[in-house]
């Protein structure tokens, strides 16, 4: 089994208990992705707003300086377990893990925040080995503006001047632009403006669940017009109306609906695990077999390969 999960919080989870992928008791630790068939998992840095950061380690911290520290603790996260995980920055050393009999660890970032400004910082992250910038959060930053539950300031806001700057500067470098949290004019001008595929790391559809983080039929179309890609998100609040509770079908659901309407070849998975609070049917990474034994009902073998790993691998093969 190979499964590519484009998107958890799993390091500042790690970051803030001061933790490690062997004693970790969240939805992400070294045995859970064994059993549920990891191939590849995509460790967001998450930057959170200074007032939790500030919260949590009890003085202020600088988004750039925060980055930082979330870098060099995903570093000592990873190489803890070097004996079974190794990290990956292309689709060669993906399979070149595999076939020594490691999975990958795939470095991406969850809000450009840190960049402030500063385009020289895409090309330094970059070198640090960042696969994918996830551009905004919940909150306006130098990129540009995020999601909204107002319609006119959710079509009306997009990327800044800079945030051009940025999704040309990744597409040179050969890194992934994530949409996901930006607002929908953010993600047309990215649609426009991008030269290559990019992904929403975890996101939903709205039509069947209406929450401003979750795509439009429309957005589904762009997305599989441009050959870029949705990873599914776990959520409950972008799947349903369980009140924090998730179901497998849940997320059949919303695979089957994206396939439908952004095509087989744009679905993959982006749990958002370590960063939801939504009670599992499945409970963790360990129950990804769940979720595609479910799929097996609605799909072939090489379509439930394509949403557990293909599409992720197609997605970083183009950025190269």
């Amino acid at each position: 089994m190979n499964i590519i999960d484009l998107h958890c919080d799993t390091v500042l989870s790690c970051y803030m208990g001061k933790k490690n992928l062997r004693t970790y008791d969240g939805h992400i630790n070294l045995e859970k992705l064994k059993e549920g068939g990891s191939l590849a998992q995509c460790f967001a840095l998450f930057i959170p707003p200074h007032e939790y950061v500030e919260k949590q380690v009890g003085h202020p911290v600088d988004p750039w300086d925060l980055y930082k520290q979330l870098l060099n603790c995903y570093r000592e996260v990873i190489a803890d377990v070097s004996d079974v995980m190794r990290p990956a920055n292309t689709v060669k050393q993906i399979l070149d893990n595999r076939r020594d009999g490691y999975s990958s660890a795939i470095l991406t970032i969850e809000d450009a925040v840190e960049l402030d400004g500063k385009i020289e910082r895409v090309g330094e992250v970059y070198g640090d080995g960042v696969k994918m910038i996830a551009l905004t959060w919940n909150f306006e930053n130098s990129v540009g503006f995020p999601n909204s539950r107002d319609p006119e300031e959710h079509l009306r806001r997009g990327l800044k001047p800079f945030g051009f700057e940025v999704v040309e500067r990744m597409n040179d470098l050969g890194m992934v632009v994530d949409v996901s949290h930006l607002s929908e004019a953010g993600f047309y001008d990215v649609a426009e403006h991008s030269r290559k595929p990019f992904a929403a790391s975890h996101s939903c559809a709205r039509a069947l669940k209406d929450h401003p983080r979750n795509l439009t039929d429309d957005q589904l179309k762009v997305i599989g017009d441009t050959g870029s890609v949705v990873g599914v998100n776990f959520y409950d609040q972008f799947l349903n109306d369980r009140n924090g509770y998730t179901e497998t079908e849940d997320i059949v659901r919303h695979i089957l609906y994206i396939r439908d309407h952004a095509g087989i070849e744009s679905v993959a998975l982006g749990s958002d695990f370590d960063g939801i609070e939504s009670t599992l049917e499945f409970k963790d990474f360990s129950g990804f077999p769940q979720i595609l034994s479910a799929l097996e009902k609605h799909l072939t073998a090489e379509e439930i390969d394509k949403i557990s790993y293909k599409n992720a691998m197609r997605l970083f093969a183009s950025q190269e």
